[in-house]
């Protein structure tokens, strides 16, 4: 499931298409996961989509080892991002729907997703958490961007005008509350440990099977 609002042609370097979020918000989130990810993890991305981020925290982080995947529609443009790329540790897309496809056969020290959620509907919200608890390894972590609601508020007219707009393109998506993800968090048994203010009203979270 790609967050895949706002990708244009990228031309270039990018011939499977370009996100200006993804360019913009990748050097805050790669200064959280500096701190957050520090030895050798193998991590599986949720909606790769132009695998900006991927190709971007792999150089940064050389001892990762990062999975990309995504809807198979959306398989090819990604590839060919990746292809134009080469980063050695980027592993090839897998084809992962949240509700439909069988998730990896394999077990990840951290699960990365990034503005996904809220072009989800709640059955696939719900469908995703149930897949990330299936492919954690013990002490496993979960990093999730974007943004959030707190008590059913909004953060910012500009959040609440965004929601807007996600659900007049579909009715199904909308910015999902944090109490709400992290009562299906809380299901497959992850502590929420750090909530990160980012730019544009947005929020990291950081999930551990371990609490503290």
């Amino acid at each position: 499931m790609a967050g895949v609002a706002g990708v244009s042609d990228g031309g270039g370097n990018w011939p499977g298409g370009f996100s200006a979020a993804c360019a913009r918000n990748s050097d805050p989130i790669l200064q959280i996961l500096r701190q957050q990810l520090t030895c050798p993890v193998t991590v599986l991305e949720v909606g790769s989509c132009t695998g900006q981020h991927a190709i971007s925290f792999a150089k940064a982080l050389p001892m990762l080892s990062w999975q990309t995947s995504d809807q198979p529609i959306y398989l090819p443009g990604l590839q060919a991002n990746l292809g134009a790329h080469c980063v050695p540790n980027v592993i090839a897309p897998l084809a992962l729907n949240v509700t439909t496809d069988a998730w990896p056969d394999s077990e990840y020290d951290v699960v990365y997703t990034a503005n996904t959620l809220h072009i989800m509907s709640l059955e696939q919200v719900e469908a995703c958490f149930a897949g990330i608890g299936g492919v954690l390894a013990d002490a496993g972590r979960l990093v999730v961007y974007g943004p959030f609601t707190y008590g059913g508020r909004h953060t910012s007219q500009s959040n609440a005008a965004f929601d807007a707009s996600l659900k007049q393109r579909d009715a199904l998506s909308g910015i999902r509350d944090l109490e709400y993800v992290a009562m299906l968090a809380k299901r497959q048994g992850l502590f929420l440990q750090q909530d990160y203010e980012m730019p544009a009203n947005n929020r990291l979270l950081v999930w551990s099977l371990k609490n503290g």
